[in-house]
């Protein structure tokens, strides 16, 4: 077997949006940027829409990555998946999609080698158009040579890389359960106050601060000060993802608080893991009691009343302080919330040594992928199944 690498341009290594026959005026699954997490290996359609003709085209296992500022440089590089292996699906025009070359590359490594930033900051790189609107040329795409190696070792090197990703995406769907079995308690216990519970506002109950930006010139991405949130491009699952740090901070999360978006789009929730530095467009909230857990999950319940400032902005979504204190909420006696969050900040605790774990995961993978890309480090090929 022959284990000689062959130096290709990307755009002749992968298929790039490979024809998808769809018919116009038909219901298929839809996939939209939000939905896609950074760094997540796969995403589901979150919806069905009628194809138009305008929107990108992809099957079971395509590789979809974003072309469009800020979402490729947060890593919004995914594989759609669904329960049915032939399911034909559409999605965001702003979607480069890519497949593996049939005798040349195997998709799974088709993933790992766009994920790879050799390839991914290239294509940053070519990035055209308006500030804040930019977008990566498709044809750019045949300017950047990598280096293939041979199918079974392309297997290989996907197979090492896909258990860890594998372990990441059983983290996230474990912490996906332990979030909901805590958002049903908490309406139980809503349910359970009855008549015995109050209805007071936001203002009442919790103590709030209303993010403020600091001077453009304080940021920074080399990690000097204390991390920054300006919005939901930079929310996780549960926790921020650490981007932009500040010199200069003015307003700030403790650990614990629950975090909000207040601007395009309001009502998306984080939880702060380290004191933090907030902008204009996120505010911190606690429970007047301390009672982290009981915030979040009171937060969660609020998406419906979020969701109207969000469609009332005239330019964009924002709610202001006054109209976060007086959002009406039911307000149970403090020893139910104390029993709530005895019970649900070891659900939360779980939630967070998982996501301390996926964070291991993907810095061990982001380490090792440009190593096996490049050849810096090597598998062992045996009946095309590779181990290190």
């Amino acid at each position: 077997m022959s284990d000689k690498w062959h130096t290709l341009p990307f755009s002749e290594a992968v298929l790039i949006n490979p024809p998808v026959l769809l018919k116009r005026g038909t219901l298929y699954p839809f996939v939209d940027m939000p939905t896609i997490l950074p760094n997540s290996k796969t995403v589901r359609a979150n919806e069905s829409r009628v194809y138009d003709g305008g929107s990108s085209r992809f099957l079971a296992g395509d590789v979809l990555m974003a072309r469009i500022t800020p979402s490729l440089e947060h890593g919004k590089i995914s594989r759609f998946v669904a329960d049915d292996p032939n399911i034909i699906a559409h999605g965001s025009t702003e979607f480069i999609v890519i497949r593996g070359k049939p005798e040349v590359t195997d998709t799974d490594f088709a993933y790992y080698l766009t994920r790879w930033d050799y390839v991914r900051q290239y294509a940053i790189s070519q990035m055209t158009g308006s500030s804040g609107r930019q977008r990566v040329p498709i044809n750019s795409l045949q300017y950047i040579d990598v280096t293939i190696p041979p199918l079974p070792r392309q297997r290989a090197i996907a197979g090492i890389l896909g258990a860890l990703d594998d372990k990441i995406e059983l983290n996230r769907r474990m912490n996906r359960t332990l979030e909901s079995i805590a958002r049903a308690v908490y309406d139980n216990l809503v349910r359970q106050a009855g008549d015995n519970a109050k209805i007071g506002t936001v203002g009442e109950e919790f103590d709030l601060t209303m993010g403020q930006s600091p001077p453009g010139s304080s940021y920074n991405e080399e990690g000097n000060g204390i991390p920054f949130f300006q919005g939901r491009a930079d929310f996780g699952f549960r926790y921020p993802e650490n981007r932009v740090y500040c010199t200069a901070p003015t307003r700030f999360a403790q650990a614990g608080d629950t975090l909000v978006c207040v601007r395009a789009p309001v009502g998306d929730v984080n939880m702060a893991n380290e004191v933090c530095a907030i902008g204009r467009g996120i505010a911190a909230i606690r429970h007047k009691t301390g009672s982290r857990s009981y915030t979040y999950y009171a937060m969660k319940s609020l998406e419906t009343d979020f969701a109207r400032f969000e469609a009332e902005g005239t330019v964009f979504g924002s709610i202001n302080k006054v109209d976060f204190h007086n959002l009406i909420i039911a307000m149970p006696r403090e020893e139910q919330v104390e029993q709530f969050e005895q019970t649900c900040y070891s659900i939360d605790q779980m939630i967070e040594n998982n996501e301390k774990e996926t964070k291991t995961l993907v810095s061990l993978r982001d380490t090792l992928l440009p190593k096996l890309m490049s050849g810096a480090v090597s598998v062992k090929v045996e009946n095309e199944r590779g181990i290190l």
